[in-house]
């Protein structure tokens, strides 16, 4: 990791840059293969599917056999967690539906919002170097409580299951987690070839109208490729990261703990602390160290904390400033007075507060959305919630009294406007209304 030590704002910009590729390669690899889904449907994802994955498939369609079986392969333990997180998720998402009110804006004028849910949502789950299981959760609980009528999830075929004769393509995990949350369809499918298919359609994969979910480079890059004409996207993302803000008194254990758990996403994750105690940093350093040695993914890890910085600041007010303008995935604030310092945020996808919040709570099972902005988007964009699935319909009701009120500023405007067959709009109600 890079360290600074009281660095000059000219330094900022160098501390807050990402890791930056040059992704005109890619974007041209992703366009060839969307095009190419888009012409043959099935048969070029299966054949993107043995190219990639190296799996050969008959079908797309996860049967419900495999569901079955599934079913059997994940502990009694194991399915216990997911549904005791599958509640927490809802009850916070449940409290966040849309209650629409009538309002007059003038006499005889009546406004209001209808909260309807997108008919057909396509869910991206990674299944690659780890089996986001949890992703199921955080995307396909919302979409149900939304009420939408068709979830779609596509996820890689890559797990190589010993346990039966029917030999599972995808993590057991993953598969009960999306029976819980209530998934109307699987699909084994990953990658850009997957994002094609839930953007255009096959003849197995039907066509969503709003895709969420993470990804690689690759998958991220086909988002936003497809979001262009086709199909709406939850937001613009990149590699997973963290800042953590912490002060003297801050667990040097814990705080090194929390960046490890972020540096073992991927090789492009990227961590940030910010701290206020040299004697601090010197520890934590030494205990990133001693726990990334005995890390299973500690090859990530280790690639992942050379993208990344330790900073030491004067202040937290300083520390803050900097964290704004970072605008993390994820904010930890380990320090004395965090309920003071919390109401300094401004940028951030989500924050946890405390000693004892480590970001792994927000990820599995507190209840709060782990589908965040990445790459500084979280200046412009919030992570997904309810309303991601739902879309905001305006109504309005004037009477020939609203007509009165409002009528005259409405052609004057038309008018000045020059769209005059707007002003006529108005003017022969107005017209009509002057005869009763």
């Amino acid at each position: 990791m890079n360290i600074y030590r009281y660095p000059d704002k000219e330094l900022w910009g160098e501390i807050v840059a990402r890791p930056r590729l040059d992704l005109t390669k890619l974007n041209e690899t992703v366009a060839s293969v969307l095009a190419d889904v888009r012409q043959r449907g099935d048969e070029a994802v299966k054949a993107y599917e043995q190219k990639f994955d190296k799996v050969e498939l008959e079908s797309l369609a996860v049967t419900e056999e495999e569901m079955e079986e599934a079913e059997k392969q994940v502990s009694n333990e194991l399915r216990d967690a997911i549904i005791l997180a599958h509640h927490n998720i809802k009850v916070f998402h449940v409290s966040q539906r849309f209650v629409g009110q009538k309002v007059k804006t003038q006499e005889g004028v009546t406004c209001w919002q209808k909260s309807v849910p997108i008919e057909r949502v396509g869910l991206y789950i990674p299944g690659g170097t780890a089996p986001l299981f949890s992703t199921v959760l955080m995307l396909a609980t919302p979409a149900k409580i939304a009420g939408c009528k068709e979830i779609v999830l596509c996820t890689p075929p890559t797990y190589r299951s010993q346990a039966s004769n029917l030999k599972l393509q995808i993590h057991p995990a993953i598969l009960v987690a999306a029976r819980i949350a209530g998934v109307s369809k699987i699909f084994k499918a990953g990658g850009v070839q997957a994002i094609g298919a839930m953007a255009y359609g096959t003849e197995s994969v039907p066509k969503v109208f709003k895709i969420f979910g993470p990804g690689n480079q690759y998958v991220m890059a086909a988002k936003q490729q497809v979001s262009l004409d086709e199909v709406a996207i939850d937001m613009p993302a990149g590699p997973s990261e963290v800042c953590v803000i912490a002060d003297e008194k801050a667990n040097a254990v814990f705080v090194a703990a929390d960046l490890l758990s972020q540096a073992e996403h991927g090789v492009d994750s990227q961590v940030l602390l910010i701290t206020t105690s040299e004697q601090l940093l010197a520890q934590i350093q030494a205990e990133v160290e001693k726990q990334l040695a005995v890390l299973p993914r500690k090859e990530i890890a280790a690639k992942a904390l050379e993208n990344s910085n330790f900073v030491l600041v004067r202040s937290l007010d300083e520390a803050m400033q900097l964290s704004n303008l970072y605008a993390p995935e994820h904010l930890i604030l380990q320090v004395e007075h965090y309920e003071q310092l919390a109401d300094s945020v401004v940028n951030a996808g989500s924050v946890f507060l405390g000693r004892y919040a480590c970001e792994s709570a927000g990820d599995y099972a507190s209840g709060t959305n782990h589908t965040l902005p990445t790459h500084g988007y979280a200046t412009a964009y919030n992570g997904v919630n309810l309303d991601s699935y739902c879309r905001k319909i305006t109504f309005q009701h004037l009477t020939d009294e609203g007509i009165r009120h409002i009528g005259h500023a409405v052609e004057l405007m038309a008018e000045a406007e020059q769209l005059d067959a707007h002003k006529n709009a108005m003017t022969v109600r107005i017209k009509e209304i002057d005869k009763k």
